[in-house]
Protein backbone atom coordinates (compact mmCIF):
# COMPACT_ATOMS: atom_id res chain seq x y z
CA UNK A 1 0.00 0.00 0.00
CA UNK A 2 1.59 3.31 -1.03
CA UNK A 3 2.35 5.74 1.77
CA UNK A 4 0.61 9.08 1.98
CA UNK A 5 2.46 11.95 0.29
CA UNK A 6 4.47 14.12 2.65
CA UNK A 7 4.62 17.88 2.65
CA UNK A 8 7.72 19.40 1.07
CA UNK A 9 9.10 22.78 2.11
CA UNK A 10 10.86 25.31 -0.10
CA UNK A 11 13.91 26.26 1.96
CA UNK A 12 14.13 29.95 1.07
CA UNK A 13 10.42 30.69 0.58
CA UNK A 14 8.40 32.17 3.41
CA UNK A 15 4.74 32.52 4.27
CA UNK A 16 4.77 35.44 6.69
CA UNK A 17 1.57 36.26 8.58
CA UNK A 18 1.87 39.67 10.24
CA UNK A 19 -0.43 40.64 13.11
CA UNK A 20 -0.69 44.43 13.14
CA UNK A 21 -1.79 46.19 16.33
CA UNK A 22 -4.29 48.98 15.55
CA UNK A 23 -5.47 49.57 19.12
CA UNK A 24 -6.36 53.30 19.41
CA UNK A 25 -5.88 53.22 23.20
CA UNK A 26 -2.22 52.36 22.69
CA UNK A 27 -1.50 54.63 19.73
CA UNK A 28 -3.03 57.66 21.45
CA UNK A 29 -0.26 57.44 24.08
CA UNK A 30 2.62 56.07 22.02
CA UNK A 31 5.70 58.18 21.30
CA UNK A 32 5.75 56.73 17.78
CA UNK A 33 2.97 58.13 15.56
CA UNK A 34 0.81 55.49 13.92
CA UNK A 35 1.51 56.92 10.45
CA UNK A 36 5.26 56.60 10.96
CA UNK A 37 4.80 53.10 12.35
CA UNK A 38 2.94 52.12 9.19
CA UNK A 39 5.71 53.50 6.98
CA UNK A 40 8.24 51.27 8.77
CA UNK A 41 6.00 48.21 8.47
CA UNK A 42 5.16 48.79 4.80
CA UNK A 43 8.85 49.15 3.93
CA UNK A 44 9.51 45.89 5.74
CA UNK A 45 6.70 44.07 3.91
CA UNK A 46 7.98 45.31 0.56
CA UNK A 47 11.47 44.08 1.41
CA UNK A 48 10.09 40.58 2.15
CA UNK A 49 8.52 40.43 -1.31
CA UNK A 50 11.74 41.70 -2.89
CA UNK A 51 13.83 39.00 -1.22
CA UNK A 52 11.96 36.31 -3.13
CA UNK A 53 9.26 36.89 -5.71
CA UNK A 54 7.29 33.85 -4.48
CA UNK A 55 7.33 34.87 -0.83
CA UNK A 56 3.80 35.28 0.51
CA UNK A 57 2.59 37.89 2.97
CA UNK A 58 -0.68 38.00 4.88
CA UNK A 59 -1.54 40.92 7.16
CA UNK A 60 -4.16 40.70 9.92
CA UNK A 61 -5.28 43.87 11.70
CA UNK A 62 -5.81 43.45 15.45
CA UNK A 63 -8.22 45.91 17.02
CA UNK A 64 -9.87 46.16 20.43
CA UNK A 65 -13.05 44.36 19.47
CA UNK A 66 -12.30 42.58 16.20
CA UNK A 67 -9.61 41.42 13.81
CA UNK A 68 -9.61 40.89 10.06
CA UNK A 69 -7.46 40.07 7.03
CA UNK A 70 -6.41 43.30 5.32
CA UNK A 71 -3.83 42.03 2.84
CA UNK A 72 -2.93 38.80 1.08
CA UNK A 73 -0.16 38.94 -1.51
CA UNK A 74 -1.39 35.72 -3.13
CA UNK A 75 -4.63 37.51 -4.06
CA UNK A 76 -2.99 40.73 -5.19
CA UNK A 77 -2.97 41.15 -8.97
CA UNK A 78 0.05 43.47 -8.92
CA UNK A 79 2.23 43.60 -5.81
CA UNK A 80 4.75 45.85 -7.58
CA UNK A 81 4.59 49.46 -8.67
CA UNK A 82 1.21 51.03 -9.32
CA UNK A 83 1.09 53.89 -11.86
CA UNK A 84 4.85 54.25 -11.45
CA UNK A 85 4.44 55.98 -8.08
CA UNK A 86 3.06 54.00 -5.17
CA UNK A 87 3.52 50.28 -4.50
CA UNK A 88 0.21 48.47 -4.93
CA UNK A 89 0.80 46.74 -1.60
CA UNK A 90 0.69 50.08 0.21
CA UNK A 91 -2.45 51.43 -1.44
CA UNK A 92 -4.41 48.19 -1.09
CA UNK A 93 -3.37 47.59 2.51
CA UNK A 94 -3.96 51.17 3.64
CA UNK A 95 -7.44 51.24 2.12
CA UNK A 96 -8.51 48.04 3.88
CA UNK A 97 -6.82 49.14 7.09
CA UNK A 98 -8.76 52.39 7.08
CA UNK A 99 -12.03 50.51 6.60
CA UNK A 100 -11.13 48.09 9.41
CA UNK A 101 -10.25 50.85 11.89
CA UNK A 102 -13.56 52.58 11.15
CA UNK A 103 -15.52 49.36 11.72
CA UNK A 104 -13.66 48.57 14.92
CA UNK A 105 -14.29 52.06 16.31
CA UNK A 106 -17.99 51.77 15.52
CA UNK A 107 -18.12 48.39 17.24
CA UNK A 108 -16.34 49.86 20.25
CA UNK A 109 -18.91 52.68 20.48
CA UNK A 110 -21.79 50.22 20.27
CA UNK A 111 -20.36 48.04 23.02
CA UNK A 112 -19.51 51.01 25.26
CA UNK A 113 -23.14 52.14 25.12
CA UNK A 114 -24.37 48.87 26.56
CA UNK A 115 -21.38 47.92 28.75
CA UNK A 116 -18.60 49.98 30.32
CA UNK A 117 -15.14 49.34 28.80
CA UNK A 118 -13.39 46.56 30.71
CA UNK A 119 -10.09 46.37 28.86
CA UNK A 120 -7.83 48.42 26.59
CA UNK A 121 -5.88 45.46 25.20
CA UNK A 122 -5.98 44.23 21.61
CA UNK A 123 -7.76 41.05 20.53
CA UNK A 124 -4.50 39.12 20.13
CA UNK A 125 -6.13 35.73 20.76
CA UNK A 126 -8.44 36.26 17.80
CA UNK A 127 -5.72 37.31 15.36
CA UNK A 128 -3.50 34.39 16.39
CA UNK A 129 -6.36 31.97 15.74
CA UNK A 130 -6.99 33.53 12.32
CA UNK A 131 -3.30 33.27 11.43
CA UNK A 132 -3.14 29.59 12.37
CA UNK A 133 -6.34 28.83 10.44
CA UNK A 134 -4.90 30.49 7.33
CA UNK A 135 -1.66 28.52 7.65
CA UNK A 136 -3.54 25.23 8.04
CA UNK A 137 -5.50 26.05 4.89
CA UNK A 138 -2.25 26.55 2.99
CA UNK A 139 -0.95 23.23 4.33
CA UNK A 140 -3.84 21.47 2.59
CA UNK A 141 -3.48 23.32 -0.71
CA UNK A 142 -0.71 21.22 -2.22
CA UNK A 143 2.40 19.09 -1.63
CA UNK A 144 4.86 22.02 -1.82
CA UNK A 145 4.49 25.14 0.29
CA UNK A 146 6.61 27.85 1.94
CA UNK A 147 7.83 27.81 5.53
CA UNK A 148 5.12 29.51 7.61
CA UNK A 149 5.76 31.87 10.48
CA UNK A 150 3.81 34.48 12.42
CA UNK A 151 5.09 37.95 13.32
CA UNK A 152 3.24 39.86 16.05
CA UNK A 153 3.92 43.60 15.88
CA UNK A 154 2.27 44.55 19.13
CA UNK A 155 2.18 47.57 21.41
CA UNK A 156 -0.87 47.06 23.61
CA UNK A 157 -0.55 45.58 27.06
CA UNK A 158 -1.52 41.96 27.73
CA UNK A 159 -5.19 41.20 28.30
CA UNK A 160 -5.41 38.74 31.22
CA UNK A 161 -8.89 37.67 30.16
CA UNK A 162 -7.37 36.27 26.94
CA UNK A 163 -4.75 34.14 28.70
CA UNK A 164 -6.31 30.71 28.11
CA UNK A 165 -7.19 31.44 24.47
CA UNK A 166 -3.71 32.78 23.73
CA UNK A 167 -1.99 29.81 25.36
CA UNK A 168 -4.16 27.44 23.32
CA UNK A 169 -3.01 29.23 20.15
CA UNK A 170 0.61 29.04 21.28
CA UNK A 171 0.41 25.30 21.84
CA UNK A 172 -1.33 24.84 18.49
CA UNK A 173 1.47 26.75 16.77
CA UNK A 174 4.07 24.66 18.60
CA UNK A 175 2.41 21.43 17.49
CA UNK A 176 2.22 22.68 13.89
CA UNK A 177 5.87 23.82 14.05
CA UNK A 178 4.94 27.43 13.29
CA UNK A 179 7.30 29.91 15.01
CA UNK A 180 5.75 33.03 16.51
CA UNK A 181 8.08 36.03 16.27
CA UNK A 182 7.31 39.05 18.41
CA UNK A 183 8.26 42.68 17.93
CA UNK A 184 6.90 44.44 21.00
CA UNK A 185 6.89 48.26 20.95
CA UNK A 186 5.02 48.92 24.20
CA UNK A 187 6.51 50.42 27.34
CA UNK A 188 6.89 47.13 29.22
CA UNK A 189 7.61 43.62 28.01
CA UNK A 190 4.70 41.40 26.99
CA UNK A 191 4.71 38.20 29.04
CA UNK A 192 2.27 36.58 26.58
CA UNK A 193 4.48 37.25 23.56
CA UNK A 194 7.63 36.26 25.43
CA UNK A 195 6.06 32.88 26.12
CA UNK A 196 4.76 32.59 22.56
CA UNK A 197 8.20 33.13 21.02
CA UNK A 198 10.00 30.95 23.55
CA UNK A 199 7.63 27.98 23.30
CA UNK A 200 7.38 28.00 19.48
CA UNK A 201 11.05 28.69 18.78
CA UNK A 202 10.50 32.21 17.49
CA UNK A 203 12.33 35.47 18.19
CA UNK A 204 11.22 38.08 20.75
CA UNK A 205 12.57 41.58 20.33
CA UNK A 206 11.72 44.86 22.06
CA UNK A 207 13.23 47.69 20.00
CA UNK A 208 14.98 50.30 22.12
CA UNK A 209 14.72 53.05 19.50
CA UNK A 210 11.36 53.12 17.75
CA UNK A 211 12.64 55.59 15.14
CA UNK A 212 14.74 52.72 13.81
CA UNK A 213 11.89 50.19 13.75
CA UNK A 214 12.50 49.28 10.11
CA UNK A 215 16.11 48.35 10.90
CA UNK A 216 14.95 46.04 13.69
CA UNK A 217 12.34 44.43 11.47
CA UNK A 218 14.66 43.95 8.49
CA UNK A 219 17.68 42.63 10.42
CA UNK A 220 15.88 40.37 12.91
CA UNK A 221 12.60 39.30 11.34
CA UNK A 222 13.22 39.32 7.58
CA UNK A 223 15.31 36.16 7.51
CA UNK A 224 13.61 32.93 6.46
CA UNK A 225 13.63 29.90 8.75
CA UNK A 226 16.30 28.07 6.75
CA UNK A 227 18.72 31.02 6.92
CA UNK A 228 18.20 31.41 10.67
CA UNK A 229 20.20 28.26 11.31
CA UNK A 230 23.31 30.18 10.16
CA UNK A 231 22.64 33.41 12.08
CA UNK A 232 22.96 34.57 15.67
CA UNK A 233 19.54 36.03 16.41
CA UNK A 234 18.44 37.46 19.78
CA UNK A 235 17.75 34.80 22.39
CA UNK A 236 14.86 34.85 24.83
CA UNK A 237 16.17 36.02 28.22
CA UNK A 238 14.16 36.40 31.41
CA UNK A 239 10.91 34.99 30.04
CA UNK A 240 8.02 35.59 32.45
CA UNK A 241 6.11 32.34 32.80
CA UNK A 242 3.83 33.81 35.47
CA UNK A 243 1.56 35.73 33.10
CA UNK A 244 -1.62 34.40 34.68
CA UNK A 245 -0.57 35.66 38.10
CA UNK A 246 -1.53 39.13 36.95
CA UNK A 247 -5.01 37.90 37.52
CA UNK A 248 -5.54 36.76 41.05
CA UNK A 249 -6.02 33.19 39.88
CA UNK A 250 -4.34 30.45 37.89
CA UNK A 251 -6.35 28.84 35.11
CA UNK A 252 -6.69 25.11 34.62
CA UNK A 253 -6.05 24.08 31.00
CA UNK A 254 -8.52 21.18 31.26
CA UNK A 255 -11.64 22.90 32.50
CA UNK A 256 -10.55 26.57 32.06
CA UNK A 257 -11.77 27.33 35.56
CA UNK A 258 -9.77 29.68 37.77
CA UNK A 259 -8.11 28.23 40.84
CA UNK A 260 -6.41 30.18 43.61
Amino acid sequence: MPSAPTKLYADDVSLLVVLLDTNPFFWSTSSLPFSKFLSHVLSFLNSILLLNQINQIVVIATGCNSCDYIYDSSLSTNPGIENGKLPALCSELLKKLEDFVTRDEQLNKQQSQSLPPTTTSSLLSGSLSMALCYIQRVFRSGPLHPHPRILCVQGSSDGPEQYVAIMNSIFSAQRSMVPIDSCYIGSNNSAFLQQASYITGGVYQKPQQLDGLFQYLSTVFATDLHSRTFLQLPKSVGVDFRASSRLRYWFCYCCRKPTK
